[in-house]
């Protein structure tokens, strides 16, 4: 048995559709804690680490801990219809997923549950980066988009002085710099000079995660996968991982 209500169903629908970018049918966890989902992306490019824990929710009932195989890409659209001022209630029964949205009047969505089996995740809690930063988002989303004009990848650096995303296509070329000690760049760390490239097909789908929360932290090393993480405290958890585009520079 598992059922939940939240009054916050804004939380939920931006969480969903988010994970909704990349993975189009995965399996969620749901315990005494939280209802959390770790998954790759069919390419085994990105991974998404999200956890939403009991305490956002009016109401979180579970007798056992359950998993949840569900079409992401159906659920997705099942939430939009929920309206701002609904409430949203989900029922596991069998197998299957009732989400009812309750405001003046009740509507009810059943989505049946897949039978799908575990994949197998990149080892993400072992990953070691040698550098981070924790940047204002909407900062950050202006920098991916900026990137998104010029190029289809872009450069993350850091030294021990400033932030740097660099994208350079064919005809223009594009920069997002931030020194230490500027209000939008809330943490910096890094021993010497770090940077690596990164897909921007990916980063544009991941930085949708930043109506969420007003930080993003981001963490790499040279040509290795980069962290990015949305978090709002005792809200919402949204992490990925992004494999590296080897550069040459």
């Amino acid at each position: 048995m598992f059922k939940a209500v939240m009054s916050d169903s804004g939380l939920l629908k931006d969480s969903i559709s988010t994970i909704g970018e990349l993975i189009d049918e995965g399996i969620f966890k749901v315990n005494k804690n939280a209802l959390s989902l770790v998954a790759a992306d069919r390419a085994m490019v990105a991974v998404v680490d999200f956890k939403l824990p009991a305490t956002v929710f009016d109401k979180f009932d579970i007798d056992k801990e359950q998993d949840i195989a569900i079409n992401i890409t159906n659920l997705v659209s099942v939430l939009k219809r929920v309206g701002s001022n609904e409430k949203v209630e989900l029922n596991l029964k069998e197998n299957k997923l009732e989400i009812l949205m309750t405001n003046s009047s009740k509507r009810k969505f059943t989505v049946p549950l897949l039978d799908i089996s575990k994949e197998e995740i990149p080892p993400i809690d072992q990953l070691e980066f040698t550098a981070k930063a924790k940047i204002k988002a909407d900062i950050l989303k202006s920098g991916v988009e900026d990137a998104d004009v010029v190029s289809d990848s872009v450069v993350l650096e850091a030294s021990s002085n400033s932030f740097n995303m660099k994208a350079t296509g064919d005809i223009s070329s594009t920069e997002l710099t931030l020194e230490k000690g500027n209000e939008a760049l809330l943490d910096l760390g890094v021993t010497g000079v770090v940077k690596s490239r990164y897909p921007l097909e990916y980063l544009k789908k991941m930085i949708k995660a930043s109506k969420l929360t007003n930080e993003i932290s981001l963490r790499w090393s040279k040509d290795y996968p980069m962290r990015m993480d949305f978090t709002s405290v005792d809200k919402v958890s949204m992490g990925f991982i992004l494999a590296p585009r080897v550069s040459e520079d």
